[in-house]
C-alpha cells in the first residue's frame, strides 16, 4: 500500500459512516467508468440471468441482512489465524 493511500484510509476512517459510504459509491462510479465494454456486457448478461432465475423461482433471494452476514461469516472463517 502507497503512503498515499494509508493516508487517504486513515482520513477516510475520521468520515461519519454515511461519508465513507459516500466515498465508496464515488470509487466504485469511478472504477466502472474504466471497464471495458466486454467486461461490462458480460456483467449486464449476468444480472439479465440472475432476475431470469429469481423471477422463474429457479432460486430465492435473500435478505440483504442475511446475506451480509453470510458473506461477513465466510470472510471471517477464511481468514487465516495466528
Amino acid at each position: 500500500m502507497t503512503q498515499a493511500v494509508a493516508k487517504i484510509l486513515e482520513e477516510a476512517g475520521q468520515l461519519s459512516v454515511a461519508e465513507r459510504a459516500d466515498l465508496a459509491d464515488r470509487i466504485v462510479e469511478n472504477l466502472s467508468n474504466n471497464v471495458p465494454p466486454e467486461i461490462a456486457a458480460a456483467q449486464i448478461r449476468e444480472v439479465r440471468r440472475r432476475i431470469a432465475q429469481i423471477e422463474s423461482g429457479e432460486v430465492a433471494a435473500i435478505p440483504s441482512d442475511d446475506a451480509l452476514a453470510q458473506i461477513r461469516r465466510m470472510l471471517d472463517s477464511a481468514r487465516p489465524t495466528n
